[in-house]
């Protein structure tokens, strides 16, 4: 698995913020977050409209990987993973994530960013 996401890793690049003033009012609230798999999240409950938001970002995203995917050889699923490393080293304090255990946190002020150790 490293070995492919490190063959992947410059290839992945995502905006983690500036995706709209609600969704990223929502995420400095801790109630939208990066999940380990390259996707936003919900992780508390939003307005209908941010929630409409967030899903319009991933299906964004999924046409990303999907693309990157093809032209790399591997899988959308390993190409979001990849970009999924990318996004929680983005993780502010305060802000939420979802990590691979399928579970939500904050991280905390003197955390360091929530990075598993499959992407390092």
């Amino acid at each position: 698995m490293r070995l492919l996401l490190a063959g992947l890793a410059l290839a992945v690049a995502v905006p983690a913020t500036g995706q709209t003033p609600a969704v990223d009012a929502a995420r400095v609230a801790g109630s939208v977050g990066e999940r380990y798999d390259g996707y936003l999240g919900v992780s508390a409950p939003v307005a209908s409209s941010v929630q409409s938001q967030v899903s319009r970002i991933n299906i964004q995203r999924r046409s990303l990987y999907s693309n990157l995917a093809a032209q790399k050889g591997a899988t959308p699923q390993e190409v979001g993973i990849t970009a999924g490393c990318q996004l929680l080293a983005r993780v502010a304090v305060g802000e939420s994530y979802m990590s691979a255990d399928g579970n939500w946190r904050r991280r905390g002020a003197g955390q360091r960013p929530p990075i598993p150790d499959y992407c390092r």
